[in-house]
């Protein structure tokens, strides 16, 4: 499977928020995320990429 990986920008760095993302959801700028193992991690952030080929979706903090 190719399950993409969830980083945040923190002081110009990216951190690892989630493995395995399967699914995302935006709520008034928060960002519900939850892996194919049913774990799930909320964050206020926005999407600032996503790029499919190296499986990752990177957010930027609120």
């Amino acid at each position: 499977m190719c399950e993409a990986h969830a980083y945040i920008l923190k002081e110009g760095k990216e951190e690892k928020i989630l493995d395995s993302v399967d699914i995302v959801e935006f709520s008034d700028g928060e960002v519900m995320l939850t892996n194919i193992f049913g774990d799930q991690k909320s964050v206020k952030a926005k999407l600032k990429l996503y790029n499919n080929s190296e499986n990752k979706i990177l957010f930027e903090p609120l």
